[in-house]
């Protein structure tokens, strides 16, 4: 462990924390997301089979996840790719990638995709909702589901010695199910033994979050290096003292978000959103600390609490 703290763990291995530069802190490259697919409006069942083109794209962004095709972004690698170079051109330098066990992570492909972009990936550890989870992940123990998350850190995930950087997305549902909170347990456990940062989705529901953190800070984890996902209104925040404490992504996660497809990519914080911020009198020094300095202290190894 002792060469991790003070590093970042990309998929080409550690790296110093001053060569993330502007970092997306919430993205996935290679995921599956078909457990989530949705039938569907009566009469419209021929529409989730066809081809993605432009006559049916006004369709598709009203019903992502009834399209099967739309939900399988791990069959756009050269798409992707593109994208990463493009990110990399108008001044990206980071992305983590929160595909975990249960939705296709697929950490030989993120090892290609840096190698070939220059774009540093970290890739997350663990597990996403109880609804991907194996059989073998609900009935494993709280110490058992430990020791994969610290093996994915410290030896390599899914058969690899390429090695995750941090814990996470990990998934809880609302209501949380028992496996998510086994999870969550070990997530802190892991958390502690190796100083490293966690990232989460809570459930739909504004208690979710809350009741996440209680989980985490009963089982010990360390919620100054805790990220919680999908958490909005960036401005609101800023202004009320939180810019030490935010992080900005898009969570792209199907076809249709990709430029290919007329989304808008993983540029569009960078090429679009930065803009606006400072049209809106954001201050550049905020900017950096959501894009730059915030991902650099969250993604660092620190010394573990053991």
């Amino acid at each position: 462990m002792s060469e991790l703290i003070g590093k970042v763990q990309t998929v080409l291995g550690p790296i110093d924390p001053r060569q993330l530069g502007r970092t997306l802190t919430h993205e996935h490259l290679t995921m599956s997301f078909a457990f989530c697919y949705t039938p569907p409006p009566p009469g419209q069942e021929a529409c989730s089979e066809m081809p993605i083109t432009m006559n049916n794209l006004y369709w598709l962004k009203q019903n992502p996840y009834s399209h099967k095709a739309n939900l399988l972004l791990n069959e756009e690698m050269e798409a992707v790719e593109e994208e990463l170079l493009h990110f990399k051109k108008v001044g990206g330098g980071t992305i983590v990638e929160n595909t975990t066990t249960g939705i296709c992570r697929d950490v030989k492909a993120l090892h290609r995709l840096s190698e070939e972009t220059g774009v540093q990936i970290i890739a997350g550890a663990g597990f996403y909702v109880a609804e991907t989870h194996s059989s073998e992940t609900r009935s494993a123990s709280v110490e058992k589901l430990t020791d994969i998350l610290a093996n994915e850190i410290l030896h390599g995930a899914d058969g690899t010695d390429i090695k995750c950087g941090v814990i996470g997305e990990i998934g809880c549902s609302w209501p949380m199910m028992e496996s998510e909170r086994k999870v969550l347990q070990a997530t802190a456990e892991a958390q502690t033994q190796l100083g490293c940062p966690v990232i989460i989705h809570p459930g739909r529901n504004s208690d979710s979050p809350f009741h996440i953190i209680r989980i985490l800070q009963e089982a010990g984890a360390d919620i100054s290096k805790t990220v919680m996902s999908h958490l909005d209104r960036i401005r609101l925040l800023i202004d009320e003292g939180y810019g030490d404490s935010l992080l900005m992504a898009h969570d792209i996660h199907t076809k249709n978000r990709l430029t290919k497809y007329g989304g808008h990519g993983y540029s569009h914080i960078l090429t679009n959103i930065v803009p606006k911020m400072k049209q809106r009198d954001v201050p550049q020094s905020a900017i950096d600390k959501i894009l730059v300095e915030n991902p650099k202290r969250w993604l660092t190894f620190k010394q573990s609490n053991i």
